[in-house]
């Protein structure tokens, strides 16, 4: 793996260069980790202007967990002496030391992730280094994915698969939203999971269809829809899944025509995920079934977007979104429609864009979509 990390920092180092940039800082913790391997929380990054000028710095010395990561080997490291400084104010330090600000280009930092009083003290620390933006170049080197890192997916959507699949061999009515999302979390952590990949939702009845709800002391009931939001953490990367049931009795046709209505909606934006096709035309493939059936208010703002060491990356599937997919890309693609009072469905999924000649996008969550009755 430690080529795989060099490799991705020349890449970073190329494009700093083409900039003008003499060094970049790269503090955004999911940043630093595609580029070092693993650090503890609040390490940074500082790319120099050849492979052996890299350094990360840590707050504490890295303690090589799974959910950490184990930092590339091949990098210099540096420990901060004391647990309270910032290593970020320490790398610029260290250039202005070294005379950097003097002989070499301006230095590149992620102004989007630094608060302004961070930014602040960097240009205090050394005044005579002009500091410029390194935009989200990390991120946008982050979106296509290689096979190491869409295996850590696949291992996460197994994990996320064999805990839903759990719960539905259990008793479910009279048990509470909040009880059952903690049950799912905990059987993630058995499978082998570092963690949630976000909160779990559940909801139940009139919440159920509900994006990201926050679950309640609401107790299933007989009949109601019970919506399902999971994803599970593996070696930093999550994976996502989003399922509707309906509880004990087979479901009303009001039911059935809204999954039915869903289900078909999400397998639209599921197949138009091929490598060349807008971000907005799979949002717009997934939304206008729904839309046609007289739901266009209450669609979400996307039915998708990217994945990996963050739950929510680039790409947006939206509709006003630029830019097309690429191979090796992963997303979630999850429609829903939420009826207020009544409840709703949520379908959701992460695949990998694949070309049409490799059999199309590969699903990685496979618990089934069919409407089963609980």
């Amino acid at each position: 793996m430690a080529e795989v990390y060099a490799d991705r920092r020349a890449r970073l180092r190329e494009r700093c260069s083409a900039a003008g940039s003499g060094a970049a800082l790269v503090s955004r913790p999911a940043n630093v980790r595609y580029l070092a391997g693993g650090a503890p929380p609040g390490a940074v990054l500082l790319l120099g202007a050849r492979p052996d000028d890299d350094l990360l710095l840590c707050p504490r010395t890295p303690a090589g967990d799974p959910a950490e990561g184990r930092p590339d080997s091949a990098l210099r490291l540096s420990v901060l002496p004391s647990g309270d400084g910032d290593p970020a104010i320490a790398a610029v330090g260290a250039l202005a030391a070294d005379g950097a600000d003097r002989t070499a280009g301006p230095l590149a930092v992620e102004e989007h992730h630094l608060t302004v009083a961070r930014h602040r003290a960097l240009g205090s620390v050394a005044p005579g280094l002009r500091l410029t933006d390194l935009g989200c170049a990390v991120e946008q080197q982050r979106i296509v994915k290689d096979e190491e890192e869409i295996g850590c997916l696949r291992i996460a959507a197994e994990i996320a698969d064999q805990a839903l699949g759990e719960l539905l061999e259990s008793i479910l009515v009279g048990r509470t939203e909040r009880h059952l999302a903690l049950e799912l979390e905990r059987r993630l952590i058995d499978h082998g999971a570092e963690g949630p990949a976000f909160p779990t939702s559940v909801a139940t009845g009139p919440n159920s269809g509900r994006e990201a709800h926050r679950p309640s002391d609401r107790r299933v009931e007989e009949g109601d829809f019970l919506t399902v939001g999971l994803g599970a953490e593996y070696r930093g990367y999550r994976c996502g899944i989003a399922r509707t049931f309906v509880i004990g009795t087979s479901p009303a046709d009001w039911q059935v025509e809204l999954y039915e209505l869903v289900f078909a909606a999400q397998r639209a934006g599921r197949e138009g995920l091929l490598p060349g096709v807008g971000y907005r035309d799979v949002d717009h493939a997934a939304r206008q079934p729904l839309a046609a059936a007289g739901y266009a208010e209450g669609l979400g703002a996307r039915v998708g977007h990217g994945v990996g060491l963050e739950n929510d990356e680039d790409p947006q599937l939206a509709p006003a979104a630029m830019g097309k997919l690429d191979a090796c890309v992963p997303v979630t693609v999850g429609p829903g429609v939420h009826l207020p009072g009544r409840g709703g469905v949520r379908i959701a999924d992460t695949l990998v864009v694949r070309p049409e000649a490799d059999g199309g996008p590969e699903l990685l969550t496979i618990t089934t979509k069919e409407l089963l009755a609980l």
